[in-house]
């Protein structure tokens, strides 16, 4: 894709599923990558699959939730010179009817899937503003956009941060920065085989197979192209926009 060569690249969550293979595309098309995450091995097994590709990548070690790591994390990695593309992929969630779950586990939740992206945009966006411009990519889900039982404050959260997308959007416009939203279906990743454990959750995963018309998961490596495409100088007149990725679960015009 245009325009990615040589361009710094921030990931979080970048460790396991989606954002490992996300990062690993951006190093292929030849970005440099920091790759942010909780899990200190995880992070450091990306950089190394990325630098025995060829690529170049650092690891992060930072709780998005704690405003000062990431403070922290972001000035480390801009040290080595501008951020040019973000991409707010880390997340988390415990399936639970609402009524079953209780404020510590709403507080966990917000705190990763809402307050994590706010810091990381606060912390990000003022240098994208100095150095006149800049890409965003918020991982959101199609749970924000229409419901998932069983994740009530994870949809309000990726709902959130539809809308926050749209509205830093039109207010950086101006400033050459483009905000694009990505909202997955439900992938096969690490965090979904937790989830899915035992026989509830094998009938929970062939019920999703058969409501896709696609009849399967996603996998990870199903996000990185349209990630990369509007981090692009291909996506140049294209923001405050939400594409779903979900084998056509979901279809919105």
């Amino acid at each position: 894709m245009r325009g990615l060569q040589g361009k710094r690249v921030i990931v979080t969550g970048g460790g396991s599923g989606i954002g490992r293979e996300v990062c690993k595309r951006f190093a292929q098309e030849g970005s440099e990558v920091g790759v942010f995450d909780l899990n200190a091995d995880g992070a450091a097994e990306t950089v190394s699959l990325i630098e025995a590709d060829g690529g170049k990548a650092s690891a992060h070690t930072v709780d998005i939730a704690d405003r000062a790591a990431v403070d922290a994390a972001v000035a480390a990695f801009e040290a080595g010179g501008p951020i040019d593309v973000l991409v707010n992929n880390a997340g988390w969630d415990l399936i639970k009817p609402f009524l079953d779950t209780d404020m510590d586990l709403w507080k966990k939740v917000i705190d990763i899937n809402l307050y994590g992206p706010l810091n990381m945009h606060h912390a990000v966006l003022p240098g994208m503003v100095k150095n006149g411009g800049g890409r965003v990519v918020n991982i959101s889900s199609d749970a924000g956009r229409v419901g998932s039982s069983g994740e009530a404050v994870y949809s309000a959260c990726k709902g959130g941060i539809i809308s926050f997308t749209k509205t830093v959007a039109r207010e950086l416009a101006r400033k050459g920065i483009q905000l694009n939203a990505v909202a997955p279906g439900p992938t096969d990743t690490p965090l979904f085989a937790e989830v899915a454990k035992g026989e509830a959750g094998e009938k929970i995963a062939e019920g999703l197979k058969r409501a896709i018309p696609m009849k399967r998961l996603a996998q990870p490596t199903d996000y990185p192209g349209i990630i990369c495409f509007l981090s692009s100088d291909d996506a140049g007149f294209i923001t405050g926009q939400v594409i779903s990725v979900s084998g056509g679960l979901s279809m919105h015009g």
